[in-house]
């Protein structure tokens, strides 16, 4: 399964490689802003995006509606440290936008809870795909 993680906070992407490469994940794409992420798109076709919603000059939001725009079919986690109401918001205008959403989680996400939402979206991936593991 192939993964782009987005996020501007640079820990958090080094975070979060970690914990997916440690759960044997190793196909993963870090961005640290959502140009960069869709300009990665075309190349990497990721089966995941893991998304914070907080994000300088295009938010979240934003960047999932033109991913939406692109025909992106796989999965999405959104992350945020906002307030469960947005992340509640954010996950309903993605679907709105046709996404499937596979989570909304507040940071941080605990190794346990990332790692079944990988196992989930793995499961789609592999529907859609093939393991690609």
């Amino acid at each position: 399964m192939r993964i782009l993680l987005l996020d501007d906070d640079v820990f958090m992407l080094e975070l979060l490689t970690d914990l997916i490469g440690g759960l044997g994940y190793s196909h993963i794409h870090a961005a640290s802003d959502a140009r960069s992420a869709l300009k990665a798109l075309p190349a990497f076709r990721p089966d995941l995006m893991i998304c914070d919603l907080s994000l300088p000059e295009m938010d979240g939001i934003e960047f999932l509606r033109a991913v939406a725009e692109q025909g992106f079919t796989g999965g999405v986690i959104l992350l945020s440290g906002m307030d469960s109401g947005i992340l509640r918001a954010a996950e309903l205008l993605a679907m709105a936008q046709g996404l499937t959403i596979v989570g909304a989680c507040s940071k941080p996400l605990s190794r346990d809870a990332l790692a079944d939402l990988l196992a989930v979206a793995d499961g789609r991936s592999d529907r859609l795909h093939g393991d690609r593991k």
